[in-house]
């Protein structure tokens, strides 16, 4: 084993196991059925190779999904899992997570399922920092109902749904968790295999919730929605590569640099042009998320240049099920042990003849 859940903050209370595993052991007996090539095959064999690292059994992982085709993801787990309803993975991920601190409850979700009909769910889990792990599969379509337009679709899309264009501004997800005030928001990209690993790993070492966006491909309805960021010639002029402690340089021959601009916004510039000393280091662990969010709007939605990816914000705050945890623990040390059926027939309670 690499490393022991004791290297893995938020995995502290979740029991390890001493048997060798590899990504073999986290795969189950059922069929894939995705669509070919679909970029959602990277993703899954990314998380089976990485989960034997963090040493726990696998009856203590639990994957939770909504609907879409994202959500097939606990089927092919070989851990707890479960199917659950539109929108609505990350309510019942924070009702397991708050109840059994002994799970590592990770949830699974689409852009469609996470950013509109469970929207409000989203936004209230990174709210709280319940201590879950949020991985968000973007294409910017709805891929499970054969291609209408999605809250991550680019204004002007053309669908099934929108034959004349689409209307509405898209979602920027990792600007609306940091509006939401998460204490970890990441973006990586499915065909980026050492990028996605690191980035999990981080988010797994993350006490509290951790938003994780992944651009993927849908090959059928959507394809080639992220081409500039995986094209071998142009994503290095495309892609900004955020790292801790260093200053933010990218482009083919690093002649590129984000730096900071009197008025507080942040701007691509010429390396040569401004120098390297006045570029801006990357802090993920600000407090303010104000530059984090000023990061993620760099991005141009259409042409994607400048498209930020990396660890935009990894901040410390108690998790909501362990200060939930330390609250009853303090109500039961001060009053004794609650009375259920006491409670059920109480004041607020009364009968009709």
């Amino acid at each position: 084993m690499a490393e022991s859940v004791l290297d893995f903050p938020s995995l502290k209370l979740v029991p390890k196991t001493d048997a060798p595993q590899s990504a073999k052991d986290f795969k189950t007996d059922q069929e894939v059925r995705w669509c070919p090539g679909c970029g959602d095959y990277a993703i899954l064999a990314a998380v089976q190779s990485f989960l034997p690292e963090l040493g726990l059994a696998r009856e203590n992982i639990v994957f939770v999904s909504g609907i879409g085709c994202s959500s097939r993801f606990p089927y092919y787990m070989n851990t707890y899992g479960m199917h659950s309803i539109h929108g609505r993975a990350p309510a019942i991920a924070t009702g397991l997570a708050t109840s059994r601190q002994d799970l590592s409850v990770w949830v699974v979700t689409g852009d469609g399922d996470a950013l509109s009909i469970g929207g409000n769910h989203l936004i209230h889990a990174l709210r709280r920092n319940v201590n879950l792990k949020i991985l968000l599969f973007n294409n910017r379509i709805y891929g499970l109902t054969k291609g209408q337009y999605s809250p991550t679709s680019e204004l002007g899309k053309i669908t099934k749904s929108t034959p004349l264009g689409s209307l509405d501004y898209p979602f920027n997800p990792v600007s609306l968790a940091l509006g939401a005030e998460a204490t970890f928001v990441a973006r990586t990209i499915d065909s980026d295999r050492k990028h996605l690993t690191q980035v999990l790993r981080a988010a797994a070492e993350h006490e509290g919730t951790a938003l994780v966006e992944i651009y993927q491909n849908c090959n059928i309805f959507n394809d080639g929605a992220w081409d500039p960021l995986k094209d071998s010639e142009r994503r290095d002029d495309f892609t900004i590569r955020l790292e801790h402690g260093k200053p933010i340089v990218f482009g083919a021959n690093g002649g590129k640099g984000v730096a900071r601009m009197p008025n507080g916004t942040v701007q691509v510039v010429d390396v040569a042009s401004v120098g390297l000393n006045n570029l801006l280091v990357h802090d993920a662990h600000a407090d303010d998320p104000g530059v984090a969010f000023a990061l993620s709007r760099l991005s141009d939605p259409v042409r994607l240049n400048n498209t930020a990816i990396g660890v935009f914000r990894e901040v410390r705050r108690a998790s909501y099920d362990t200060l939930m945890s330390e609250q009853i623990d303090s109500e039961i040390a001060k009053k004794g042990a609650g009375d259920l059926a006491a409670l059920l027939a109480g004041n607020d309670t009364w009968a009709i003849d």
